[in-house]
């Protein structure tokens, strides 16, 4: 894990601690539990759905006893939370990792991370799925903070390349709108991709770029790039 992606965990770690209260003091041990209990819930979770998944079923997916496992979550709410963590984790570690900040130009890398979204959400279709399906489980003050880090980590992420790439072109519009628009519009391949199974996924991230470059009033990039 980067110093980049330790940064981004860090943002977390205030609403993490006051949510979920555990009998383990250790940050990093805490750290590793969780995702260890995230990718066995990942397992059940995805095939049963959250409300009919047991404590329990979790717990010998993740390869604990139950006792242990309530050394690092307090309630299976816990866990659902969790998840929105690991899945803008993984979303922000995946950009990272896909060099967009050595494009040469603002509006290349506004291109690169469409494309790049694009990518990680076909990848990771199952947990998209999942988190829009079951977030109704929320409990309310786990949902106010998932809300809250969203805006901070997801759609924050489109309103620095958004602002960049008009910046460069010459081009004026509500920054705010864009980004949450297009933290959006990319769901949409795993949440409703059943009906563009004749498309393949390139004419779909090319289509996806122009439409996203057109409706900010930027000029497209060649096709490709």
């Amino acid at each position: 894990m980067n110093q980049t992606t330790e940064s981004f965990l860090n943002r977390w770690d205030g609403h993490v601690e006051a949510l979920i209260k555990v009998a383990a003091k250790k940050h990093h041990a805490v750290e590793a539990k969780h995702r260890q209990i995230v990718q066995g819930a990942c397992q059940v979770f995805f095939k049963k759905g959250f409300h009919p998944t047991s404590t329990r079923e979790i717990a010998e997916a993740a390869g604990m006893s139950m006792g242990q496992l309530y050394h690092y979550i307090s309630s299976k709410d816990d866990v659902l939370f969790l998840m929105h963590k690991h899945m803008q984790t993984k979303f922000y570690q995946h950009q990272v990792d896909s060099r967009i900040e050595e494009a040469e130009s603002a509006s290349e890398r506004l291109a690169l991370a469409i494309r790049a979204a694009v990518d990680f959400l076909v990848e990771n279709k199952a947990l998209i799925q999942f988190i829009y399906t079951e977030s109704k489980y929320l409990t309310k003050a786990h949902l106010r903070v998932v809300l809250e880090m969203d805006d901070k980590n997801v759609v924050e992420y489109w309103r620095g390349l958004v602002k960049d790439a008009l910046r460069e072109q010459g081009v004026e519009t509500d920054v705010d709108i864009a980004a949450s628009l297009i933290a959006y519009i990319h769901v949409f391949l795993p949440l409703r991709g059943w009906n563009l199974k004749s498309k393949s996924l390139k004419e779909v991230t090319d289509f996806l770029v122009d439409f996203i470059f057109k409706g900010l009033g930027l000029t497209p990039l060649p096709v490709g790039r």
